[in-house]
């Protein structure tokens, strides 16, 4: 039986949907979803949807529209850490408040996780650790590779993390749609990457079969390969 998780991401994509002035008509949009999973009913995954409990922590900073889309996957990590999971819309002038102190949060030590390649290299890191007493925080930014690579260049407040570099011994098999170079993941696996490479394995295991599930069912809900329904699908960040 569906039902809407009660998650950062389901709150945002409710938040972002009373904000509109118009309905969301990108590719896809116009088609009868399940409210809990955004599958289509007859493939409906709420039931196989997992919930766990972890030491890490995610902050996605959502691009405008990706709360909208029913492709983007940095809800699927909400959907496995919904108590671990804080989730924002980006703003490259006035950021959130709330962002702004959770990434000041004594308790939490933040990581952000981008490409190697894009930060200066003293500040990047293969693996992570962290302070005793302290939970790592895995900053995501939730987008299409363009905007992932925006939002990095454009929020000093990022500037004094580390670098976390995800480096999959797999490619990307989110086939909803093209990155721009092989290695870039989704934004779903490359949480999975890092919550396995940081010591957190169930966690991962958890949410890359979740992701696999979603996008399995995803794309056997389209009407073909060929129509384009997923629109701008996450890319980015690693």
């Amino acid at each position: 039986m569906s039902s809407i998780p009660d998650h950062a991401v389901t709150r945002l994509r409710a938040w972002r949907l009373a904000r509109s002035t118009r309905p969301f008509l990108a590719r896809g949009g116009r088609i009868q979803r399940c409210p809990g999973c955004l599958l289509l009913p007859s493939l409906c995954a709420c039931a196989q949807r997992p919930e766990l409990i972890s030491a890490a922590a995610f902050c996605l900073i959502m691009y405008d529209s990706e709360p909208l889309k029913p492709s983007n996957t940095g809800r699927l990590i909400a959907d496995v850490l919904p108590g671990s999971t804080h989730a924002f819309l980006w703003s490259r002038t006035e950021p959130d408040p709330a962002l702004l102190a959770l990434l000041d949060d004594p308790a939490y030590q933040p990581f952000l996780i981008f490409p190697d390649c894009e930060k200066a290299p003293e500040r990047v890191i293969s693996q992570a650790s962290w302070d005793p007493g302290k939970r790592p925080l895995f900053v995501l930014l939730d987008g299409t590779w363009r905007e992932a690579r925006r939002m990095a260049n454009k929020s000093p407040y990022l500037d004094r993390f580390p670098v976390l570099a995800v480096q999959p011994e797999q490619l990307s098999t989110y086939g909803m749609r093209v990155a721009a170079h092989d290695q870039h993941l989704c934004t779903a696996e490359v949480a999975a990457c890092v919550l396995e490479s940081s010591g957190f394995v169930a966690e991962g295991q958890a949410l890359q079969r979740w992701f696999n599930l979603f996008s399995q069912r995803y794309l056997a809900g389209k009407p073909s390969r060929a129509s384009g329904e997923a629109s701008s699908p996450s890319e980015p960040v690693a």
